[in-house]
């Protein structure tokens, strides 16, 4: 069965949340970097299914979500819900680390507990972020760039002039991706992420 784009339905939930987990790690599978599946998906994928679910779209093979393109119209705004309406939830789950992080679960934990690290001045002009994850086998067939043209029609419908992504700088074959797509890099000075921006027009 050919698999088609549509919007995210909360049944799709487990589904989003594994393929996130199977691509945390540099673009690859993270379970053996971050034990608990709840971690990275909690961070990365679900408050944008739960605090913005009209720009959360999945590409289902006709059996389950195998990518998703998930993200906010408005960072400063989805900060602000994130702190009040997602993270109380998870703190009993992941409780802030009581000192400096030193496993790569700790660094993700804190980073969990700082939705203000997406508070960059450099991104004022790019008021909407996105994240995009597809599983290998889907992968260098088209989807992206159809995920991608799905989600900046709908920021266009927003009004939403632009948009930006954090990545890490290692993800090589993310960063072709991106290139591709129209995005170039936005000049921030943070050497642990690479920004990358472009207008929402459509390419």
């Amino acid at each position: 069965m050919t698999a088609r784009i549509r919007p995210y339905r909360p049944a799709d939930r487990d589904a989003v949340y594994d393929v996130c987990v199977r691509t945390a790690h540099r673009g690859g599978d993270s379970r053996h970097v971050y034990p608990d599946p709840e971690l990275m998906p909690s961070i990365f994928a679900g408050p944008y299914v739960a605090l913005e679910p009209d720009l959360a779209f999945v590409l289902d093979d006709g059996r389950r979500a195998v990518g998703y393109i998930l993200g906010t119209a408005d960072t400063e705004g989805f900060v602000r819900a994130y702190r009040e309406r997602w993270l109380p939830a998870l703190r009993e789950r992941f409780p802030e680390p009581a000192g400096p992080p030193t496993t790569p679960t700790e660094h993700m934990v804190a980073l969990l507990h700082r939705p203000e690290r997406m508070l960059v001045p450099a991104l004022a002009a790019y008021p909407a972020h996105l994240h995009i994850d597809l599983l290998p086998a889907h992968q260098h067939a088209g989807h992206g760039r159809a995920l991608m043209d799905t989600f900046l029609a709908a920021l266009r419908d927003r009004g939403v002039p632009a948009v930006h992504l954090g990545m890490a700088p290692d993800n090589t074959n993310a960063r072709a991706f991106y290139d591709r797509v129209g995005f170039a890099e936005i000049p921030v000075g943070d050497p642990t992420v690479v920004y990358l921006g472009r207008s929402t027009a459509a390419s």
